[in-house]
C-alpha cells in the first residue's frame, strides 16, 4: 500500500517538529541543570562534591560534603520534565506535573521527633512513614493550601509552618520533613529558576538555626 503525498507530507512536518522540540528542549533542560547547581552550589559552598548524571536529560544527582555550622552533608535529587521529547512531554505533565527537586540535609545535631508536612492530594501513592500510627494528625492551612501534619509535637509542625511560609512560593513545598531515624531534614519541592538560591538559602539558614536547637535536637 502506498501512502499518499499528504500522509509523508504529515510525516515529515511531525519529524520536523520532534526534531526542533529535541534540540529546543535539550538545551533547555542543560540550562536549568547548570542553573541549578551553580546556585546551589554557590549557596551550600561544599568542601566536597560528587554528581551524578541521571541519564539522558533530565536531571542529576548531587552529593555535598559540608561540615559547617549544623550541616555535615547537603544531597539533593533534580529531576526536569522531558522536554525535549515532544511524545512523552505531553505524558510527563500529567505524571510527574512539574520538575522536582529532593533534598535531604544531614545535620550534625541529632533529631529527636518525627514531623511531617505534606500537600494534600499531592501523593498518588501515599509514602512510607514510619511510625505512623503513633503519631499525631491534623491538617493545617499555609498560604492557601492544606498540608496533612503528622507529628509527635506540635510545635516541631509550627516551626516546619513557619519555614514553608518563609520559602519564596509556599505552595511549591510539597512535602518537609524531619525523621530521627535516619536524622535526617527532608524538603520536596517544585524548584523556580528566579528564587531558587533565597529557598536554599532559608533552608540551611533553618538547619543552622532552629535544627540545632530545641524543639528538633532535644
Amino acid at each position: 500500500m502506498e501512502l499518499s503525498s499528504a500522509w509523508i507530507l504529515a510525516i515529515m512536518v511531525l519529524a520536523a517538529i520532534a526534531s526542533l522540540q529535541f534540540y529546543k528542549g535539550r538545551k533547555l533542560n542543560l540550562q536549568l541543570m547548570y542553573h541549578y547547581l551553580q546556585t546551589i552550589e554557590e549557596v551550600v559552598k561544599p568542601e566536597d562534591k560528587e554528581y551524578v548524571w541521571l541519564g539522558g536529560y533530565i536531571g542529576f544527582r548531587a552529593n555535598y560534603k559540608v561540615n559547617r555550622d549544623n550541616v555535615r552533608k547537603f544531597e539533593y535529587t533534580l529531576t526536569l520534565l522531558p522536554r525535549h521529547s515532544i511524545l512523552y512531554f505531553p505524558i510527563a505533565l500529567v505524571t510527574s506535573r512539574h520538575d522536582k527537586l529532593y533534598i535531604v540535609v544531614r545535620p550534625f545535631a541529632g533529631i529527636k521527633r518525627e514531623a511531617h508536612l505534606i500537600q494534600k492530594g499531592y501523593y498518588r501513592l501515599k509514602p512510607e512513614i514510619e511510625n505512623e500510627p503513633l503519631l499525631q494528625r491534623e491538617v493545617v492551612e499555609i498560604a492557601g493550601k492544606k498540608y496533612e501534619a503528622l507529628y509527635e509535637k506540635r510545635r516541631d509542625i509550627d516551626n516546619l509552618k513557619a519555614l514553608i511560609e518563609s520559602l519564596s512560593k509556599p505552595h511549591n513545598v510539597k512535602h518537609v520533613a524531619l525523621t530521627p531515624k535516619t536524622n535526617v531534614f527532608y524538603v520536596l519541592m517544585k524548584p523556580e529558576p528566579d528564587t531558587i538560591k533565597e529557598d536554599v538559602e532559608r533552608i540551611v539558614r533553618f538547619t543552622n538555626e532552629k535544627i540545632r536547637e530545641s524543639p528538633f535536637s532535644s
